[in-house]
């Protein structure tokens, strides 16, 4: 089984959830998702550092990331998290290269 992180700017983390849905129920992944804070909750420094030091973490342990880049949208944080996998050689798949449906990652 396959681990994969997927990522996207958290407007659109209903898409996101639908996508994780897939990976792991169509395909078997193993889907380690962003941290959603759908409360609002007021962050801390301390509270961003430890999000962005698990995000790293999460691509450490990915066999790939997943770009949920609606629109071919993509943040700056995204772009990081993009740049650190890469760094680390771990295989960058975007959503928008599979405007139909998700079958050619079977």
């Amino acid at each position: 089984m396959k681990t994969v992180t997927i990522y996207g700017s958290m407007r659109f983390s209903d898409e996101m959830k639908r996508i994780a849905f897939l990976l792991e129920s169509s395909f078997g992944f193993n889907v380690l998702q962003c941290t959603y804070n759908e409360s609002g909750l007021a962050l801390t420094q301390q509270m961003l550092q430890r999000l962005e030091n698990a995000h790293l973490r999460k691509i450490d342990l990915s066999d790939f990331v997943y770009i949920v880049d609606v629109d071919h949208y993509i943040g700056d944080s995204v772009r990081l998290e993009i740049d650190y996998a890469r760094e680390k050689c771990k295989p960058v798949l975007y959503h928008s290269d599979f405007p139909d449906n998700l079958n050619s990652l079977s």
